[in-house]
């Protein structure tokens, strides 16, 4: 039966291939043996065209998934299961994945098929920062945080920790926005019979233009915006033209958001930092208030680009917590647990300091 995925192994040794963050080839750490990214690209692009037919191939047999399935209809619709080209065991992905690992043996896994009706990435991000760096900065990240929860700090450990490349749209912008604004400018006058506030209203008309370079949105559904957002920004000056080989022992997202949607919200961002711009030059006055807003796009130009990520879970009291790593530049967030017999505790913490002060005070005024 022919192979449907693709496994990075050494020419030299059959070790499994994988790109190390920070260095510019692909080391074999079993012989030692390193090779330049488009050798690895060219030594599987035969491989990978294999891979593909053999799935398309596998397409056109019978259809027996009907048969004595207990599954609920749609229930499956999102799984895709492969067979490791090294060990033989099964993989079990959804229908996004492009690059995993065998969780058996660990072997880089590409699935070429999953490349079929989607662009080609422009760009990407190779990793720097390692699964140790991610760790430590875990760690790290819990340091001087009084109200964790005692028992999760000690206890607590890495369920699950994923390196992904994410797959990212970059938006180039010039924009133009004209904004009127409500201008309000409080004057007070206390006199003997009452306090007195004159109100003195203006208009305030702005107009200017931005340039955006690189505005970031990340294509996959699965992952929280709000994360994505907060670990920017990248350092676009390390972009390099995509090649496959960068994608050796990474699980990578083929995206699922495509560039109309994600302009959608990255038109809302630019649009409100231009805005915010633009009321910060109306100064002077008490309170500033946006009337109405234009926004001209004047010049644009869109790119994909896969971005390196470490993401994070952990668990507790039976709730998963994830953390995620910016895995370029290192900048780390994620959301924690809290004590709340901690916080009544720090809360109580002045009173109970006050009490002895009260009680020397109050013995020397009975005396």
């Amino acid at each position: 039966m022919a192979e449907k995925t693709v496994s990075y192994k050494c020419p030299n040794c059959s070790g499994p291939l994988e790109f190390q963050p920070g260095k510019e080839t692909i080391t074999c750490e079993y012989c030692g043996t390193e090779l330049e990214v488009e050798t690895v690209k060219k030594l599987f692009e035969k491989e990978q065209e294999r891979a593909a037919q053999a799935e398309e191939a596998e397409k056109t047999k019978w259809d027996t998934k009907s048969v004595g399935s207990e599954w609920e209809s749609g229930e499956t619709d999102n799984f895709r299961k492969f067979t490791c080209s090294s060990c033989g065991a099964e993989i079990v992905s959804d229908e996004n994945t492009m690059a995993t690992e065998c969780c058996y043996c660990g072997n880089p896994t590409m699935i070429p098929s999953r490349f079929d009706g989607m662009m080609r990435p422009d760009f990407i991000i190779p990793f720097k920062k390692t699964k140790q760096d991610a760790v430590n900065a875990l760690k790290e990240f819990y340091k001087g945080k009084i109200l964790l929860p005692g028992a999760f700090t000690e206890n607590n450990r890495v369920e699950h920790i994923q390196a992904m490349y994410v797959p990212f749209w970059l938006f180039d912008s010039k924009v133009r926005m004209n904004a009127s604004f409500k201008a309000e400018d409080d004057n007070i006058i206390d006199t003997p019979d009452a306090i007195i506030t004159k109100t003195s209203v203006y208009d305030a008309d702005r107009e200017g233009t931005m340039a955006f370079e690189k505005v970031p949105h990340d294509g996959s559904r699965k992952l929280d915006d709000d994360y994505t957002q907060s670990i920017e920004p990248f350092d676009y000056s390390e972009l390099v033209e995509f090649n496959a080989g960068y994608l050796a022992g990474y699980l990578a997202d083929k995206y699922d958001v495509d560039a109309d949607e994600a302009a959608k919200y990255t038109e809302e961002r630019v649009g409100q930092t231009a805005l915010d711009e633009l009321q910060a030059t109306v100064t002077g006055y008490t309170r500033v208030d946006c009337k109405s807003q234009s926004l001209y796009q004047e010049d644009s130009n869109v790119s994909y680009a896969m971005a390196p990520v470490w993401i994070l879970t952990t668990r507790y009291e039976d709730k998963p917590y994830t953390f995620m790593m910016n895995g370029q530049t290192g900048k780390f967030v994620g959301r924690l647990p809290y004590s709340k017999t901690k916080a009544a505790l720090y809360g109580a913490v002045p009173a109970i300091v006050s009490l002895p002060v009260f009680y020397y005070i109050a013995k020397w005024l009975l005396s």
